[in-house]
């Protein structure tokens, strides 16, 4: 800035192009892009590697020609009726859990709260095994249950609505309201309690039914058929919606309850809103391939880094989230000596880093 009061040129010239479009306004970050360009094609690699990969092996090419319409028959009954399925829903579950984590992190500003450590998966989880070890759904598999979805969506939401309500008091500004570090406190409390509760339900199952479920509660696509990704993905794209049409609002839910209230944003409304799209997408992604961990916790904090933002980034949280569950389907079925199911391998991946989350936390505390 000159004395005159007038921009220097080479400020102007640093200040990042801005994209109009009608009403709409956003400032361009060709990193940002570029970076989730990088996110697609690899998600896109890790997918075609996924549906390519098996006992019965198919090369890359052959895949592409196959989903085109081509291929042998065999190889067609391979991808649409056994892989493709299974590798669509990985994608889906975990696109849903890194969206839902993203949006509750936001919304809380603490980097702990996902869906698995406030207790919605759990809630999901309690509401699922209440069917497959209760009714014997899971003797006929878990997509021949057409209650799983619903009493897991259930679960959630019931879940969620116990928390909101037992976190709602008094704000730091003196305002009536839910605070993130008390929900994320009380959604741990819930989460414990849940757990017991379903191994209560798996005690009293017959061995069977017992068997299946705790096959289910490990976090496991071995099931995955059309049925199973159907649920989801109707999950992940109403949350996607609601998101998109909450973009701003959301944005503004990131900075403190005072200056959100300046911006005339109904926080509790907002709030409720944006936190019921994410149940309903952590729910529903729970019930088609039963609690995957810290997904939802990691996802959001490395798109964060990558992207180099404020904030967790939605669509970058998205695919990453993706990446997650198809490397480790992925990883699982091929490099492992034993195939074990796909929540073991995030939670042996995910745990060390909510303790880098945890002592980061700390660190930042005592300075």
């Amino acid at each position: 800035m000159t004395k005159t009061g007038v921009a220097h040129p080479r400020t102007v010239r640093q200040a990042r192009p801005a994209l109009r479009l009608g009403g709409f306004s956003t400032v361009l970050r060709v990193s940002a892009l570029l970076t989730v360009a990088v996110l697609i094609a690899v998600l896109l690699a890790l997918f075609a590697l996924d549906i390519a990969t098996g006992d019965f092996r198919i090369p890359l090419g052959r895949v592409l020609d196959v989903l085109g319409g081509g291929g042998t028959r065999a190889q067609r009954f391979v991808i649409f009726d056994s892989r493709l399925p299974r590798a669509l829903t990985a994608v889906v579950v975990g696109a849903a859990l890194g969206l839902a984590g993203a949006i509750t992190q936001s919304i809380l500003h603490n980097p702990l709260a996902s869906p698995d450590i406030l207790g919605i998966t759990s809630g999901a989880s309690c509401g699922a095994v209440l069917i497959l070890a209760g009714t014997g759904g899971a003797t006929t598999g878990i997509a021949a249950a057409p209650g799983v979805p619903l009493a897991a969506l259930a679960g959630g939401v019931l879940t969620a609505v116990a928390i909101y309500l037992l976190a709602w008091g008094r704000t730091t500004s003196g305002d009536r309201g839910v605070m993130g570090f008390r929900l994320v406190l009380i959604g741990i409390g819930v989460n414990a309690a849940l757990l017991s509760v379903v191994s209560w339900l798996l005690s009293r199952a017959t061995l069977t039914d017992a068997a299946h479920a705790q096959l289910w509660l490990t976090g496991s696509l071995d099931r995955s058929d059309w049925s199973t990704f159907a649920p989801a993905a109707i999950g992940l794209g109403l949350t996607l919606l609601v998101s998109a049409a909450s973009s701003r609002t959301l944005a503004a839910l990131r900075f403190g309850t005072d200056t959100t209230r300046v911006l005339g944003v109904r926080i509790q409304t907002q709030q409720a809103l944006l936190l019921g799209a994410a149940v309903t997408a952590a729910a529903l992604a729970t019930a088609a391939a039963g609690p995957i961990g810290f997904v939802g916790l990691a996802a959001p904090q490395i798109a964060r880094r990558l992207l180099r933002t404020p904030g967790e980034p939605v669509i970058a949280s998205t695919l990453v989230g993706a990446i997650a569950v198809v490397g480790a389907d992925l990883v699982s079925r091929t490099i492992l000596p034993v195939d074990l199911p796909v929540g073991v391998v995030t939670a042996a991946i995910g745990g060390p880093f909510m303790l880098y989350l945890l002592v980061r936390a700390n660190r930042k505390a005592t300075l």
